[in-house]
């Protein structure tokens, strides 16, 4: 597919994506916010040279931060941009950096949204996060003579094939990129057969993640309010499907006293988590009406419907299963449960994180479970051994700390093709 097609193509859908938005809007109201920024019409007044990074949803922009504080200590002379696609990597742009950083949504691929955008900003450099291939974008910074930078870079073998089908294009958006930095010697590779030019092996930034100061002192007090003495078992970032199997699996283990925390990937789905466990007549209680008040003795399950918590829910448990690892979703980030010292569960799919996760499993870290049987079986034995559960602890704490310093390579990258403020 030559790249004239493809912005056909988006042509003949952008009348379409404000039916999308409203859709989309009807469960996350925020959706119907900065709707002209997706067109690239914008407001925001600047003074300073721009560094953009794009991050893409809740994911990316947590993984960013690091990166993004380093950017703003070596380059305070700059502003940093970020833009997202999902209102949710907006609010914790905001959460993270406040002020200190502007955001936007990045416009929708087409050429003459994104040279609204380019145009604005007109940023000295631009910096995408993994497997953000925007091939218009690209070009248009490519015709601009703006840098541009992949980092963090992964692709999956899975993805690698569906690229395969559309060579022409993605070759073309590749050779334009002016640098990747890649996470893993296998997805240099996938790049490289997909026509990458100028590729680097940094690693993952997601190891240089560090917990906030507070996190092991908020940690303390949600453990206060959801029992001291009774164990704990996190089911973090879920997806849809994983719930049900998740319940079926903490029947099955049958721990005494047992508390089961779940935290939905996406707040959108907290109501829908709510009904299903209404539905299987469980004692739970949101995360949001606790407040100061102690769990319940009877209560079951705790449903996390919070936002900015997912380090104070680690540290306020005992054992953690990683979400979106059940379903053939990928998994999500294993590191921050890890960096909290805690024993990790993770389902059979982990392509996002195939080398983190073999990395943890390898050091000690994490327990690989490949069903509901094998869940609740793994459960039951990390709840029930302290020092089985206090061995992968440790081992955790270590594993996290143990392949840092990608961001550093990632600001080394950047100051070679910035341009002087």
């Amino acid at each position: 597919m030559p790249r004239f097609l493809y912005s056909l193509l988006l042509y003949c859908l952008l009348p379409f994506t404000p039916l999308k938005l409203l859709w989309r809007g009807i469960k996350q109201p925020e959706y119907r916010e900065h709707w002209a920024e997706r067109y690239g019409f914008y407001q925001e007044q600047i003074d300073k040279p721009v560094i953009w990074l794009h991050c893409v949803s809740l994911g990316e922009t947590r993984a960013a931060v690091p990166l993004i504080n380093e950017l703003l200590s070596h380059y305070p002379q700059h502003q940093i941009l970020l833009t997202h696609a999902t209102p949710t990597g907006r609010e914790a742009g905001l959460q993270a950096f406040g002020d200190k950083v502007m955001r936007c949504y990045l416009p929708y691929d087409v050429p003459c949204a994104v040279g609204r955008f380019l145009g604005h900003y007109k940023p000295v450099l631009g910096l995408l996060m993994e497997t953000e291939l925007w091939f218009n974008l690209i070009a248009g910074c490519k015709q601009r003579d703006i840098p541009i930078l992949l980092v963090n870079a992964r692709l999956s073998q899975k993805s690698a094939r569906g690229y395969a089908n559309v060579t022409r294009l993605v070759g073309e958006g590749l050779r334009n990129l002016t640098a990747i930095a890649a996470q893993t010697e296998q997805d240099a590779e996938r790049l490289q057969n997909l026509g990458a030019q100028n590729i680097s092996v940094i690693g993952n930034i997601k190891f240089d993640v560090q917990p906030p100061a507070d996190a092991a002192e908020k940690g303390e007090a949600l453990r206060t309010l959801l029992g001291k003495n009774r164990p704990v078992f996190l089911a973090a970032s879920t997806r849809e499907g994983e719930e049900e199997a998740i319940l079926s699996a903490v029947a099955a283990a049958r721990v005494p006293n047992l508390l089961t925390v779940i935290v939905p990937r996406h707040p959108q789905r907290f109501d829908e988590v709510g009904i299903m466990l209404t539905k299987r007549g469980a004692k739970f209680v949101r995360r949001s009406n606790l407040a100061d008040q102690s769990v319940e003795g009877n209560t079951e399950f705790v449903l996390g419907d919070s936002m900015g918590e997912m380090f104070s829910y680690y540290a306020a448990c005992d054992v953690a299963f990683i979400g979106g690892s059940l379903q053939p979703l990928g998994g999500q980030n294993l590191i921050e449960a890890s960096a909290m010292s805690k024993p990790v569960l993770i389902g059979p799919h982990t392509f996002n994180f195939e080398l983190a996760t073999e990395m943890a499993i390898a050091a000690g870290a994490a327990w690989r479970v490949h069903n509901t049987d094998d869940l609740a079986s793994a459960i039951k034995r990390l709840l029930t051994d302290p020092e089985k559960r206090s061995n992968m602890s440790l081992a955790a704490l270590h594993f996290s700390a143990s392949a840092g310093g990608a961001c550093q390579r990632i600001v080394g990258l950047v100051a070679e093709h910035i341009k002087p403020a």
